[in-house]
Formats: structure tokens, sequence, C-alpha cells
């Protein structure tokens, strides 16, 4: 049986009169990549920021491999790559600087410094300052720094955001080519890319899951052919 890296049990995250995150309940094993597939305002960055505890749920639990995030916090979180969707990256330093600060951070290696410039392709702005970056750069530069001590979770909020054609297939090639020893959480509103990469699609409106599955086990929930018209019915409805 599959060791459950993820497992999250009735969680709420509450702001005033709005339900962000409702009653979500699921689990994730080594092997998955998943995609929370939403619109804008689902929920899914709240979600994501909740698992790797930066924000603190209204109720419900997280647990890391059966451990309790709120109870053992730096037990879980060492456990977690993340890709913030607006990645907190300091401008003024450069690329190098802020890889190698973030290693020490988190005591990885020289070696693994070089692995997160080479997987991410990053090579060829070590030197530049980050506030110089554009935005595809900077979002790699965000990837890079999620996978520096080779966590086993990775949470990838729009990962492919703001790259062109050819640095989003890269990026794709790239998750799609970890999945055997991680388990991968993808935040997207891009059908295609949860059609193309993700073994498990969970589909988000409003807080709440609409559809667990498979992209075939979910034309048969919602009796379609496509994952187009499968998401307009269980988000536009």
């Amino acid at each position: 049986m599959q060791d459950i890296a993820i497992e999250t049990r009735h969680l709420n995250k509450i702001y005033g009169t709005i339900h962000a995150v409702k009653d979500f309940t699921f689990k994730a094993t080594k092997g998955e990549i998943i995609a929370l597939l939403g619109p804008n305002g689902a929920g899914k960055s709240t979600l994501m920021n909740m698992i790797t505890g930066f924000l603190s749920p209204t109720s419900g639990q997280i647990l890391i491999y059966g451990q309790n995030i709120e109870q053992n916090s730096e037990q879980t979180k060492v456990q977690i790559g993340f890709l913030p969707e607006g990645a907190p990256i300091y401008p003024d330093m450069t690329v190098k600087m802020f890889l190698n600060y973030m290693a020490d951070l988190r005591g990885a290696s020289k070696d693994s410094i070089k692995k997160a410039i080479d997987m991410a392709n990053i090579g060829e702005v070590l030197t530049q300052k980050v506030e110089t970056l554009s935005k595809g750069y900077v979002r790699r530069l965000g990837f890079a720094q999620s996978i520096l001590n080779n966590p086993p979770i990775l949470l990838l909020d729009e990962p492919t955001d703001g790259l062109d054609p050819n640095q989003k297939e890269h990026m794709r090639n790239l998750i799609f080519s970890m999945r055997e020893d991680k388990t991968i959480l993808i935040s997207t509103h891009l059908l295609d890319e949860a059609e193309a990469i993700c073994s498990r699609i969970i589909i988000i409106n409003r807080g709440q899951i609409m559809a667990d599955g498979s992209c075939d086990e979910i034309f048969k929930i919602t009796k379609t052919k496509s994952l187009d018209a499968a998401f307009k019915k269980l988000t536009c409805e």
C-alpha cells in the first residue's frame, strides 16, 4: 500500500463571510500528480497555503505523512517544496545569491543548487538581479528554490504562469519526469495542462470539491466527453 503523503480532513478556511475552503477532505499518495483545477477564486491557492503551513485553517486537520502540521511544524515543512503564485523572491539579490541563501536555510548542498539550476534552465541569468528578470525567469527561479532539498512533496501554484510555449512544455515535461518518487500537487486553471501531465484531477469551485478522479472518471460523473465540458458543467452551474 502506498504511503499517504498528504491528507486533509474536513478542512475549512473562512474570511468573514467568505468560505474560501469548505469541508475539504482528500488524500494524496506517492507517484501522483494531482491537478487542483478551478476558476479564479475557487480556493486553490488558499488550500495550498494551508497545506504548507503559511495559513492556519479555521477548522479541520492537515496531515503530512501522518503528522499533524500544527503539532509538528518543522518536521512536516521540511517535506514540502512550495512554489507560491506570487513567489516572494528578494529583488535586490542576484539569482545565484538567492539560491545560495535558500540552500543555506534548507541545508542543501552545492550539488543540489547546480542540479536545481540545470533543471529549471536558469544558468544564463545567475549573475542578474532578480528585479531585472522577466516574469518567466522569476517563475523558473521560484521553481528552482522549491526543489533545492529534493523534497518528497511538491506544491506548485500555477507553475507555468508567465512562461512562453517552449518554456511551458519544458516545465510540464520536468514535472512529469519527477512523478515516480514524489507527490505533486499543481494548482491550475489550464485544462490542457491538467489533462497532459496529471494522473488525477480535483475540480474545485467555491472552495468545495466538485469532482475527484482521472479524466475518464470525471467524464463518467459529468456524462461528458471532454475536460472542458466537464469543467464548465461543474463550475458554471
